[in-house]
């Protein structure tokens, strides 16, 4: 009876042991599952943009660019320019955006790259483009000219400026919040997800680019309005790929 019991704990031994082996062996022979990687977000694309130009279009002082380069399509913006479907460009770095959405050309890039605009073969900025800084709107270089007709008064209130005192005053009054009256001069809609208005009240210097005051909103104006503007003041705002501002009023409400 003993010698049986014997018997049967040492069948039970080796089957866990044959069990074991077995397990252990089947693990040895499965590969090893490897663990998807997941890339961040684009945010900055280092590299000159460079392709067949197969599809343009302008909106909201921007020109729209989708450059082919080995069967790989590119959108990129850029200051407005003349482009010519079928001809080859390359354009300078810049700020990447993902699902960017134009309200003025009701349509959303998938992503779209934010450039200072074209460059030559040998890597330069285009004439035009001072050396790689971007003439788009708000930029000292394609700041709207002064209206020598619009004569604006002042908004009331503690916080409230010509655009002259916006730009004599800037280093006191960035961060605080401001109100400016004037003329919209231009509007750009839908760029960067913003709105980018311009106003001048007949103030300020056109030589040195104090004349031109730069809104982003969400609220639309049309060229002409009269408005105040109330917002954030910045100074020396710098939104990447060269799109930077000496004086802007961020997130402002405008008020017809």
């Amino acid at each position: 009876m003993k010698r049986s019991g014997m018997m049967m704990i040492a069948l039970i031994m080796l089957i866990s042991a044959g069990a074991a082996f077995a397990t252990n062996e089947k693990s040895a022979s499965e590969p090893a599952v490897k663990k998807p990687s997941i890339k961040p977000m684009q945010e900055e694309n280092s590299s000159t943009i460079s392709g067949k130009v197969v599809e343009t279009m302008n909106a909201g002082g921007y020109t729209y660019v989708c450059v082919e380069k080995k069967g790989k399509k590119t959108w990129v913006a850029v200051p407005e320019m003349k482009v010519t479907v079928g001809s080859k460009m390359s354009f300078q770095p810049g700020s990447v955006m993902t699902n960017f959405t134009s309200k003025t050309l009701n349509r959303t890039f998938d992503s779209i790259v934010f450039s200072g605009g074209p460059v030559t073969a040998g890597g330069q900025a285009a004439p035009g483009m001072q050396g790689g800084a971007p003439t788009h709107a708000g930029s000292k270089a394609n700041v709207a000219s002064l209206d020598k007709n619009i004569k604006i008064e002042k908004a009331a209130g503690d916080n409230a400026y010509t655009i002259s005192e916006i730009y004599a005053k800037s280093t006191a009054l960035d961060k605080k919040q401001v109100a400016v009256k004037g003329k919209v001069v231009k509007f750009s809609q839908g760029i960067m997800g913003k709105n980018w208005a311009h106003i001048q009240d007949g103030s300020g210097d056109q030589q040195k680019g104090t004349h031109d005051l730069v809104a982003t909103t969400q609220d639309t104006a049309a060229v002409g309005d009269i408005v105040t503007v109330t917002g954030t003041f910045a100074k020396d705002k710098d939104f990447g790929a060269g799109y930077s501002y000496k004086a802007i009023i961020e997130d402002a409400k405008v008020q017809k």
